[in-house]
């Protein structure tokens, strides 16, 4: 029943703060050797990852309803999702995160992908 009742609370704060400061997820494009490009398409509603290991194939991820995502001006290779709420904020960020995994090798040597770096509330 407590648990419950706080889960309720949890989400109705996290409604007025998404409100009042918006959420952001800052994420890095990490890579070893072929240089992953990130394209914002579609008014900021879509990413396109292109040359994710050398592969041809373009990656397009629509971001869910009420986020954006960005290209960071001040650092390389970084892309900012922001949203009003966490669920779809941290969803997005997610699809982003998974459309990039590697397949077929050995993840501990083949650390290439898209990796959230911080998450927060987007100070004003």
């Amino acid at each position: 029943q407590l648990s419950m009742l706080r889960s309720v609370c949890s989400h109705i704060n996290n409604l007025f703060d998404g409100v009042q400061k918006k959420f952001e997820y800052k994420m890095r494009l990490v890579y070893a050797h072929f240089p992953i490009n990130a394209t914002i398409t579609n008014g900021g509603k879509t990413v396109e990852i292109r040359n994710f290991l050398g592969e041809k194939r373009v990656r397009t991820i629509n971001m869910l309803e009420g986020v954006k995502v960005e290209k960071s001006t001040g650092t390389k290779d970084e892309i900012i999702i922001t949203g009003t709420d966490i669920d779809c904020t941290s969803r997005s960020a997610a699809l982003v995160r998974q459309s990039c995994l590697v397949k077929d090798k050995d993840i501990r040597k083949f650390l290439d992908g898209v990796y959230v770096s911080s998450h927060g509330t987007l100070e004003d």
